[in-house]
């Protein structure tokens, strides 16, 4: 059975136009360089993990080994993923790019469509993929267990007290709190980053604008107000923040870059959408569109990870 299509245009001459989509959003955690991206992985990779107490002593004449070395792994497993749609052509017969199809009763759909379709495809993918990294749950259908998924089953994690909805007013109070759990070890690296929401984001740059929010005073960061922000980077006590669109609302997580990772098998996967016409292969007038892909992420040591995220 063919995928509804529901056309509300109503065909009155030669189509003029562009089809327009929705605004889609950006898979920007793996677009911006924000996590580890392993390809090529097959079935599943095991990320070795090393930790050592102390290992200094002090200097005698004999040979006393010292320390507890402990090896742990951690597991990264793609799983495998579909989108499979059919449009019939006969449905595209009375609509804006009837011309387009071809006189013949084997025609094709209309190429604009076409085109349009799988890019809207690839940019629906992109999008689940990218909420999936963060907030997916293995037991939806569709997702893998996300970051945030699997950080809160992890007991190593360093979870911040207290958490609350994020507002303009306490926006800083509340990313203090997450930088006064960043490890010791990991504080001051360049690759350390703060992995926050929309909402946070937006929380402080309005704080940052000031008007007596937050304790800013009056007229906010060098005294531009609001007008202060123009889409560049932020940072809070020297970390620096990326902003994961996937994140969910008033969620966090501060860790090293190299600590979290996204496996697949190949890259192009995620890029590569067919359309099959069946009239080759089964003489009907429908048009299947296929897509398949691996995805799946894991992190390396938990106790390198501040998370701020609801119970």
């Amino acid at each position: 059975m063919a995928t509804n299509v529901s056309i509300t245009t109503s065909y009155a001459g030669e189509f003029a136009g562009q089809y327009i989509s929705a605004a889609l959003l950006s898979a920007n955690t793996i677009d911006q360089g924000g996590i580890l991206v392993k390809p090529n992985v097959k079935y599943k990779e095991v990320i070795k993990t090393l930790s050592t107490d102390a290992i200094v002593a002090n200097a005698t004449c004999d040979f006393t080994d010292t320390s507890t070395i402990t090896l742990a792994e951690r597991i990264l497993q793609p799983e495998e993923f579909q989108v499979n749609l059919e449009l019939c052509k006969k449905d595209f017969r009375s609509d804006w790019e009837a011309v387009q199809m071809g006189y013949s009763a084997f025609d094709n759909l209309p190429p604009k469509f076409s085109d349009f379709l799988l890019a809207h495809v690839a940019a629906k993918v992109a999008q689940k993929t990218e909420n999936t990294i963060w907030g997916g749950v293995n037991a939806t259908a569709g997702e893998f267990d996300g970051f945030v998924t699997l950080m809160k089953a992890d007991g190593t994690v360093n979870d911040v007290a207290g958490h609350a909805a994020v507002t303009a007013t306490n926006v800083i109070e509340k990313l203090g709190n997450i930088v006064d759990e960043i490890p010791s070890t990991l504080y001051g690296r360049e690759d350390l980053y703060i992995y926050v929401s929309q909402n946070i984001a937006r929380a402080y740059v309005r704080a940052l604008g000031g008007f007596a929010t937050g304790g800013l005073g009056a007229n906010g960061l060098n005294g531009q107000g609001t007008t202060w922000y123009n889409g560049g980077n932020l940072n809070f006590d020297g970390v620096k923040i990326f902003v994961a669109n996937g994140l969910p609302d008033n969620t966090a997580v501060a860790t090293i870059k190299e600590n979290l990772m996204f496996g697949t098998g190949l890259l192009s996967d995620h890029n590569e959408v067919k359309v099959i016409d069946m009239a080759e292969t089964t003489g009907s007038q429908n048009v299947r569109v296929v897509m398949r892909y691996t995805a799946g992420v894991q992190y390396g040591i938990g106790s390198d990870v501040v998370l701020y995220a609801a119970a």
